[in-house]
């Protein structure tokens, strides 16, 4: 069975999704919220909690890619904190393209209705689940890619 964890990686926060065990569905789990963005030892120490209580085999971490298809900044720093993460854990890290998903997440939540501060509470949650959601599509849509997956798990 695999069960693959949606990261959308922020400047303070971490928004985190599950997959379910069919991999049909990703659901928001937490943000992780940090004092400063370079304080990544709790933040890290959560994630592995994570892990290990849900049995977690595949991390999906949103790549924020500039619109333009470039790499900037942010996306350099997720770069570092996939590596730090694989070093971490040992699972395999998939950087997965979510452009937008922030503003999707915003969109999804102006429509629920939530003030600014209950948005502010779980927008990162909302983009984690996002961007697992657009990763669990795209297995379900290519089934040697999610064959190839399950197998380099074996």
């Amino acid at each position: 069975m695999i069960r693959i964890m949606g990261l959308d990686f922020g400047s303070v926060t971490v928004g985190v999704a599950l997959s379910d065990p069919l991999l049909l569905t990703a659901q928001g789990l937490e943000t992780i919220r940090r004092k400063h963005e370079t304080k990544l030892r709790q933040t890290l120490q959560r994630i592995e909690e994570i892990i290990k209580e849900y049995n977690v085999n595949v991390i999906v971490l949103g790549y924020p890619k500039n619109l333009d298809n470039s790499i900037g900044i942010r996306a350099r720093k997720t770069e570092e904190f996939a590596e730090t993460i694989k070093r971490r854990t040992a699972l395999p890290v998939i950087l997965w393209d979510e452009r937008l998903t922030t503003v999707s997440a915003h969109n999804y939540l102006n429509e629920a209705g939530l003030d600014y501060q209950e948005k502010n509470k779980v927008v990162d949650t909302v983009a984690a689940g996002i961007i697992l959601q657009s990763y669990l599509d795209y297995l379900a849509n290519h089934p040697d890619d999610k064959a190839n997956l399950e197998k380099n798990l074996d």
